[in-house]
């Protein structure tokens, strides 16, 4: 049976149908154009990052996927503020005039898809989203269930009181009739509970009211804040001279440590890394990892195992800190505190480091501690029960793509560019705060648009921001990194690594 497609806040979207409306407190006027929308809201990005108003240009705005929701003007934003910010830093290093920053909105939206564009030798990795993964009816609603790893599969079972026998899963029919016999919230507790990840669809205006979608409802999705004061400003390293040279990398000899997985923190150093630091990915050998993902966010990296519960891996750890400008981690709040690397404690082995955190609830409130993913931030927050009533469809609608997940990505990077030249200014150590649920907000100030008809563009619709690159893996088929620089660089200079290939040193 299809959903009604009335709504309370029916009357505040204008022609389109119901849903959240935009922020007033922040958008440009009605007759804006959709490259004005994306500097106005580049320049509000690069503001709370400490950054000077954008030199940009805005090239092919256009939404180019189906949603309901400013895909086209958050990419673009998002892409547009990086790629600036970047240009302001190379320009502040380089003692030159500012340099001019473009992006191209079309590239922008396809990047925030990159994963689905991915080919190994010509062929499509298997899909990451396992069986129990996706939307099941409640008794009174919807949930969805993030399975794709084994312990967070079996949490869900466990909590919905299924025990398949030893060396059988459990089926999906299974728990679907399980969660159609529970209201989708007492079911998403249950879940949390297990040490699953799950989330139950609510509408826009329940999630405002709740005191967590309240506290970010009128915030900005990046935070930049002074960890401590005393430490002196550090000078911008220099660059290796190159043979033949080479125009100019902006963030050329500045070292990240990336600490996160899956797809937001990755691509925070994946956009990095294009722009030339040298970002070293760390993770465990223990902990679960999504294949594909790991190709599609490794380019330019390098990457190492170690294990924080080991007093050698530790001493290593604490080696590449002391060699770091920044440390970019995912993982929930205290996780790193709980192993001995508060922020504080980070800043203490590097003075004049840039600590950035990519959460899925932030690190305050009462959601902080849980669990999160995009598509699961999509359905707490309103945004699959507005894409459900815009589409007039019986299920809900999440947005074309891991945008959560993207728009985070390159904000968190934007944040840490902002962080480096204040530090350069000012001396300290500084923390940046990003989170899906941050970025949810955001997205949801961003307003609607009548967008439901465009023609969903397949892998021949993109040939032309593709690349291809030759790698330990066979034969990169991947999307490019959007966003260029007046007189740069951009782009990586190698494919992505196998884990844990390279000893734990710069």
């Amino acid at each position: 049976m299809t959903e009604p497609t009335t709504d309370p806040l029916g009357d505040l979207t204008g022609d389109l149908t119901a849903g959240p409306p935009a922020d007033p407190a922040r958008r440009v006027s009605d007759g804006a154009s959709d490259a004005e929308r994306v500097i106005h809201e580049a320049a509000v990005l690069m503001a709370a990052a400490g950054l000077e108003r954008p030199i940009l240009v805005v090239q092919q705005p256009a939404a180019v996927m189906p949603t309901t929701f400013r895909v086209d003007v958050a990419a673009a934003a998002a892409v547009g503020a990086l790629t600036a910010a970047v240009a302001q830093l190379a320009g502040r290093r380089q003692a030159t005039r500012p340099k001019t920053a473009t992006v191209n909105g079309r590239a922008a939206q396809i990047s925030f898809r990159s994963e689905r564009y991915l080919q190994i030798d010509g062929v499509a990795p298997a899909d990451p989203w396992v069986a129990l993964s996706g939307d099941y009816r409640s008794l009174d609603g919807w949930i969805r269930v993030h399975a794709n790893f084994a312990h967070h599969a079996a949490a869900a079972a466990r909590a919905m009181g299924l025990a398949p026998e030893a060396g059988q899963a459990v089926e999906r029919k299974a728990l679907a009739a399980a969660l159609a016999a529970r209201p989708s919230r007492e079911a998403e507790a249950a879940i949390l509970a297990a040490g699953g990840a799950a989330a139950a669809m609510r509408p826009w205006e329940e999630w405002v009211a709740h005191p967590h979608g309240a506290m970010e409802r009128n915030g900005l999705p990046v935070r930049v804040e002074a960890l401590e004061t005393t430490s002196p400003a550090r000078s911008w390293p220099t660059a290796a001279p190159s043979t033949p040279p080479t125009p100019p990398r902006g963030l050329e000899g500045l070292r990240v440590l990336d600490l996160t997985r899956i797809i937001a923190g990755p691509v925070c150093g994946r956009v990095l890394s294009g722009h030339g630091a040298d970002v070293f990915a760390v993770t465990g050998q223990h902990l679960p990892q999504i294949d594909s993902l790991v190709i599609d966010t490794g380019f330019g990296k390098r990457s190492c195992f170690l294990d924080l519960r080991e007093p050698a891996d530790r001493a290593s750890f604490e080696a590449l800190v002391a060699g770091a400008d920044a440390v970019v981690e995912s993982y929930r709040p205290g996780a790193l505190a709980a192993l001995g690397y508060s922020p504080q404690r980070l800043a203490e082995l590097s003075p004049g480091l840039v600590i950035v955190d990519v959460r899925a609830y932030g690190s305050s409130g009462p959601w902080a501690p849980r669990r999160g993913f995009d598509s699961l931030v999509q359905m707490v927050s309103g945004i699959a029960r507005a894409g459900q009533l815009a589409a007039a469809h019986d299920r809900p609608v999440p947005l074309p793509c891991q945008a959560l997940d993207h728009a985070t990505g390159w904000l968190a990077a934007m944040g840490l560019v902002g962080a480096w030249c204040r530090q350069r200014q000012q001396g300290g150590s500084w923390r940046v705060e990003v989170s899906l649920s941050a970025t949810a907000a955001w997205f949801i100030g961003l307003g609607r648009v009548a967008g439901l008809e465009v023609t969903d563009p397949g892998l021949a619709e993109v040939a032309d921001l593709r690349l291809e690159t030759p790698s330990g893996f066979g034969l990169i088929g991947h999307v490019g990194l959007p966003g260029t620089i007046e007189g740069a660089t951009v782009g990586w200079d190698s494919p992505p690594p196998a884990l844990g290939s390279s000893p734990p040193r710069w």
